[in-house]
């Protein structure tokens, strides 16, 4: 019995409701799905988890169980691979609140550079799949998740995500306004600074009401969750990186502070199991800049070689040795800065477990 089905029969997840057929499915059918919908299951399992190793987890049981229990005629084969993810994401969400919790410094999503991304994600909203945008989905309950996700990243009707999850399309709305809310109050200025306060109210209004089939994806509130609103180009960005690794290569102060913004906020995964780093979120201009300019703290990571690389859909910054991925530093800027280069928000991703999904470079 796989790790998939124990959490299943001890957790209420989201029934498939497909006849099944009671032997095996032929391997050609099954094959065929795995190739059409194998990366769209990951994308949709990892916005939902934040760990491309869980996800890479749930979409092998996923088509594993499918070979021996395909259900009789498939309607809509996407939507079910959906369904299926969502249900055991569900599981594995309640699942992993006491390990996140054991988890010494603060949990954060596990990046993923252009080799785990598949052809999938051009129909998928590219601003979902921003580290940052992750950071905030963790701040939500498995439900809203899943909602948020279905609807935000992959655009499905209520009425599919209702019979999704088992609810009203009246209570999916409201779950759906409340975590847009939540996101928006909560959320860093980097990725909701140019949202309006006005618009997002009465767009909220709207999908309560029910007048509405759009996500926050509509013209009023477009972009509210988008990261890097001063990054106009990959060059503006390229240039606010290579800025930043040089004042951090240097312990530059006086560099390092012309980077920040007024409030900035650096966040680390303190090391995971293996590395001990920063555990605890630093927030201000002066703490910050301490972390970043000490000449005790990360002083191996100035040994490493920082290369600017997609990760997330995003560039950042990736320090390797001898071609393996050691550290990622990932700063997103405020809107409002004189020169549009300001950061508020950095994270830093060191540990060992979390960096799996970035390819080696050592060959090159």
């Amino acid at each position: 019995m796989t790790l998939s089905q124990k959490q299943t029969e001890s957790r209420p997840g989201f029934p498939l409701r497909q006849p099944e057929n009671d032997s095996a499915a032929p391997a050609q059918d099954v094959a065929d799905l795995y190739r059409h919908y194998r990366s769209y299951a990951f994308a949709v399992a990892y916005r939902m988890l934040g760990s491309a190793a869980d996800a890479e987890d749930v979409v092998q049981e996923l088509f594993a169980e499918l070979s021996h229990k395909l259900p009789a005629a498939l309607r809509n084969p996407k939507s079910y691979v959906a369904r299926a993810a969502a249900n055991r994401c569900l599981n594995l969400l309640n699942s992993a609140r006491g390990r996140r919790e054991r988890y010494i410094g603060d949990w954060l999503p596990e990046p993923v550079d252009e080799t785990a991304l598949g052809p999938e994600e051009a129909a998928v909203r590219g601003d979902t799949l921003s580290f940052a945008f992750l950071v905030m989905l963790d701040k939500l309950n498995p439900t809203e998740r899943i909602v948020f996700v279905l609807r935000e990243a992959f655009d499905y009707p209520y009425g599919e995500i209702a019979e999704m999850t088992e609810k009203s399309e009246s209570a999916v709305r409201q779950i759906f306004s409340r975590t847009r809310r939540k996101l928006r109050s909560e959320g860093p200025p980097s990725i909701t600074a140019e949202s309006n306060g006005a618009d997002f109210d009465k767009a909220d209004a709207a999908e309560e009401a029910g007048r509405s089939d759009r996500g926050i994806g509509t013209s009023e509130v477009d972009g509210a969750y988008r990261t890097d609103k001063a990054d106009k180009t990959d060059g503006t960005r390229a240039a606010l990186l290579q800025a930043f690794a040089a004042a951090f290569a240097a312990y530059d102060v006086p560099g390092v502070l012309r980077l920040l913004g007024e409030r900035p906020m650096l966040v680390a995964d303190g090391g995971g199991e293996r590395i001990r780093t920063i555990v605890r979120p630093m927030e201000g201009r002066k703490g910050v800049c301490a972390l970043l300019t000490s000449r005790r703290l990360l002083r191996q990571a100035r040994e490493w070689t920082p290369q600017i690389e997609s990760v997330n859909g995003e560039l950042q910054l990736v320090y390797r040795e001898e071609g393996e991925a050691r550290m990622i530093l990932m700063p997103y800027t405020e809107s409002g800065g004189p020169d549009g280069m300001r950061i508020d928000r950095i994270y830093m991703v060191i540990g060992p477990e979390k960096l799996g999904s970035i390819r080696s470079r050592s060959g090159e």
